[in-house]
């Protein structure tokens, strides 16, 4: 292929690898400037004493986006990628002592509700009914166009969620959308805990968000079967099949801008030209570090940020038959702990909103008779914290939860352990305040103060990634790369 433009892509981030491979499909030579030593960002691994770990995230949604770029350069998804479905999504623990399996079928999944808690199963079906509803009415819209762009408004589908703008339940929190439908406290803390998947409060967030479980149980979970990191494994080896090329440990210092366009990038020995350059950096990171003389959107960067994670990873001298793929340990108050994450800036003694251990004891993953813990736990943001302390106290009490909840002491089978912070994530993936999720999105207009996929100030400049639209999170992000992708004019 003769390349008559060339784009820069800054951060091998997910969304940063997609955009490259659907530039490279336009005809742009594309070139990718990563500042680590590796690819992924968020979704990369480690090795420690014979434990191997998945850093990012631990659940898959959406599978197809990722089979769209190998089939958009035309080959097989199947021949580079492979995947499963899980035959259940998670395992809930209280502190009551009530357990709940959640299958990956929806009936499935009701029914085990109503054994558990008591819960009617059809309420459970009518909920998981609303939540495709609303799916059906907003995607479209706000997960695979530009919402900057006045052609997004004035087509079928717009006029379709206008027209039932009321069923998108935009004027009460999810919470009060989930304590009216459901009379259980547990089942109405299931359901809330889907706010903390773009790092948002159920107490705050509008009910609109309830659409995030239809992709779980009404679409499917997935896994990859070598592991989360396989995503971007696979997603570079495409990309560098069809020409994209990659400079690791290539920090970029600033875009170079002339006459109201982006027209290169500024090393730290030289400066590249290029004809476009799409930035998935943290947008707020973006303007700061990159943009120095250009007037940035305040009132868009000033937006408060998501939550943030604390993750211990421990390789654990043991196996936990109760332990499936997904685990959720429950808070005792949960609303204390969303004031913790979202007001107070702290780190609640009762662990945190929820403790999401994932495990898995593949041969590759651990010595024979042992497991790996991701064991991560909802954090706020960097604001300045006395992180040392949060984490010593943090760790005490989640270890003492485990223990308690297992019915086995679990501290001292914590053969090692490495941990990462919302100050680790913020300086390893340039995410502002360590924010997992860009902006939060509590409140009912956050969908649209979220920053555009392209500068309407800067020509040729274009952002994808988890801090602009539509959102974080491995699918939002894949489809950040497409709206940007298809923005960018060859």
């Amino acid at each position: 292929m003769v390349h008559s433009k060339s784009a820069a892509v800054i951060g091998a981030g997910i969304a940063g690898i997609a955009t490259a491979i659907r530039l490279a499909n336009k005809g742009f030579r594309t070139e990718v400037f990563e500042a680590n030593d590796y690819p992924g960002g968020k979704l990369s691994e480690f090795e420690r004493d014979g434990y191997r770990f998945d850093a990012g995230p631990s659940l898959f949604t959406m599978p197809q986006l990722v089979d769209e770029l190998f089939r958009l350069s035309g080959k097989d998804p199947a021949a580079y990628f492979e995947y499963l479905r899980l035959p259940e999504t998670c395992r809930y623990f209280y502190e009551d002592g009530t357990r709940l399996t959640a299958p990956g079928n929806p009936e499935a999944f009701a029914g085990e509700i109503e054994r558990a808690t008591g819960e009617p199963a059809q309420r459970v079906l009518d909920f998981l009914a609303d939540s495709r509803a609303k799916y059906d009415l907003t995607a479209d819209v706000f997960l695979h166009r530009s919402l900057h762009k006045a052609a997004t408004y004035l087509n079928a589908n717009a006029l379709r969620g206008y027209l039932n703008f009321h069923k998108l339940d935009a004027f009460r929190t999810m919470n009060a959308a989930n304590t009216k439908r459901f009379r259980d406290p547990r089942v109405v803390q299931l359901f809330n805990r889907y706010a903390t998947y773009n790092g948002s409060d159920p107490y705050r967030t509008p009910a609109t968000m309830n659409i995030i479980p239809h992709l779980e149980y009404n679409v499917g979970a997935y896994f990859p079967k070598r592991g989360m990191v396989d995503i971007t494994r696979s997603l570079v080896t495409l990309a560098e099949e069809v020409g994209v090329t990659f400079h690791y440990g290539a920090g970029v210092r600033e875009i170079v801008t002339e006459r109201g366009k982006a027209v290169g990038l500024r090393m730290d020995d030289q400066t590249r030209p290029f004809d476009r350059v799409v930035s998935n950096v943290d947008v707020v990171n973006t303007y700061r570090k990159l943009l120095p003389r250009a007037t940035p959107p305040a009132k868009l960067l000033s937006q408060p940020k998501s939550s943030s994670a604390l993750i211990f990873y421990w390789g654990i001298r043991s196996q936990f038959a109760e332990l499936g793929l997904h685990n959720i340990f429950f808070s005792r108050d949960y609303r204390t702990e969303f004031d913790h994450l979202f007001q107070r800036k702290d780190i609640a003694d009762d662990p945190t909103v929820y403790l999401n251990i994932t495990t898995k004891h593949k041969p590759d993953d651990a010595p024979e008779g042992c497991e790996n813990w991701f064991a991560m736990i909802n954090a706020p943001n960097n604001s300045g914290q006395d992180w040392d302390a949060l984490i010593a106290r943090t760790r005490v009490n989640v270890l003492a939860k485990l223990s308690r909840l297992l019915g086995r002491d679990v501290a001292p089978l914590v053969a090692c352990e490495s941990i990462l912070d919302p100050r680790r994530i913020e300086s390893r993936t340039s995410s502002s305040q360590g924010a997992l999720y860009g902006n939060s999105s509590n409140n009912r207009y956050a969908a649209f103060l979220r920053h555009a996929n392209f500068s309407s100030r800067i020509g040729n400049l274009y952002f994808c990634g988890g801090s602009v639209h539509p959102g974080g999170g491995i699918p939002l992000c894949l489809l950040s790369a497409k709206i940007t992708a298809d923005l960018v004019k060859v």
